[in-house]
């Protein structure tokens, strides 16, 4: 099932998600090296990376809502995409949290709930993310019918002409 939301060729939702995700991940990390190390430094820098990463979430979320949106309904690849979806809103709202409890202390530092807010929010991501590779590699949400390892450019004229490459089946 092809994606309805393209970019020079290819989906803009993969394209985009790789951004929060790393984001997010890098927070947790600065969490971690806050509870090792101590200082000021680590809680600053996670506070900032956290809401690039929610912000990332959000507009990734958008291009994600259009692809699910082309899905059949009462499809497993539905359902899984709506696990895939709120799941992922959980997280955003589970950081989100996490960064309004950090916001009005002194040199953002996380108290114990905020620390908790951001853990379960990077393993549900992980949750999440491996129902998204559901999507995409078992179901093939998002992924152009062409099953041609020798197909021409997403930028090619043939590509665009819907014209299979020299050589290619289809």
């Amino acid at each position: 099932m092809r994606s309805r939301a393209r970019m020079l060729g290819h989906p803009v939702h993969p394209m985009l998600v790789v951004l929060p995700l790393g984001l997010l991940i890098g927070a947790v990390l600065f969490d971690i090296l806050y509870l090792i190390f101590g200082g000021t430094t680590f809680p600053l820098v996670a506070g900032y990376t956290m809401a690039a990463g929610i912000i990332g979430g959000l507009v990734a979320g958008v291009f994600g809502l259009v692809d699910w949106m082309a899905i059949p309904p009462r499809t497993r690849a539905r359902r899984i995409g709506t696990l895939h979806g709120l799941g992922n809103v959980l997280v955003l709202v589970l950081f989100g949290l996490s960064w309004l409890l950090r916001y009005p202390e002194t040199d953002w530092r996380p108290n114990e709930f905020a620390l908790t807010l951001s853990f379960v929010g990077i393993v549900l991501g992980a949750i999440t993310g491996w129902l998204g590779g559901e999507l995409v590699d078992r179901l093939g949400v998002g992924v152009d019918q062409v099953e041609d390892l020798n197909a021409a450019n997403s930028l090619s004229r043939k590509a665009r002409a819907g014209r299979p490459a020299a050589g290619g089946v289809g």
